[in-house]
């Protein structure tokens, strides 16, 4: 056998192998580390759920390349909660809803969790560990509040128009900003 065949073979049994390394005693994220692994790998990269989505490179990297949560720190957890909801932040691939109720919360603690423990140090920014994680209680708390009532509303209680802002700090364009937007809208629309 050559060394190039031995080279294949073994790459290919490796093909597969890498597994999911949140512990099964913590029931909640490793479910969302499975889920994650279900319906995220196809576009990112998290090692801990063993996805390899995101692309590597500029020259190979596809439209639907998401990013790679290893190195981005993904905090606090309604700007998770919030992506998931509303398809990402640009709302241009990622569908919207990709997990809903009990499941997007478990996804969005799991990525919050444990996304950016690969991130490089950056001067000026803390890293990922040091920074909350916050609480999906007051993200939809706040969400679900009148004030932030403007906007669509997935099935965990995050707001779409107005983001799961609040006490955790997710940002969402506010309802100000939504209000201001429709008004020039309208006023575009009633121009002769």
């Amino acid at each position: 056998m050559s060394a190039a065949s031995i080279a294949l073979a073994a790459v290919a049994a490796a093909c597969g192998t890498q597994k999911i390394g949140v512990p099964k005693d913590q029931p909640q994220l490793y479910r969302g580390a499975v889920l994650f692994q279900q319906r995220c790998s196809g576009c990112h990269t998290l090692s801990y759920a063993a996805t390899h989505g995101s692309g590597t490179s500029v020259h190979t990297a596809q439209y639907n390349n998401g990013p790679n949560f290893d190195q981005r720190c993904e905090r606090p957890v309604a700007r998770v909660l919030y992506a998931i909801v509303n398809g990402g932040f640009s709302g241009a691939i990622m569908p919207q809803n990709v997990v809903v109720g009990q499941d997007a919360i478990d996804v969005a603690k799991f990525v919050a969790s444990y996304s950016g423990r690969h991130a490089p140090t950056v001067p000026g920014v803390p890293p990922c560990a040091q920074q909350a994680i916050g609480s999906i209680v007051a993200a939809l708390g706040a969400a679900s509040s009148p004030a932030r009532a403007t906007g669509r509303t997935g099935a965990t209680g995050a707001t779409g128009a107005t983001g799961a802002t609040g006490a955790t700090g997710a940002t969402g364009p506010s309802s100000a900003h939504a209000k201001a937007k429709a008004t020039a809208h309208a006023k575009a629309k009633h121009k002769p």
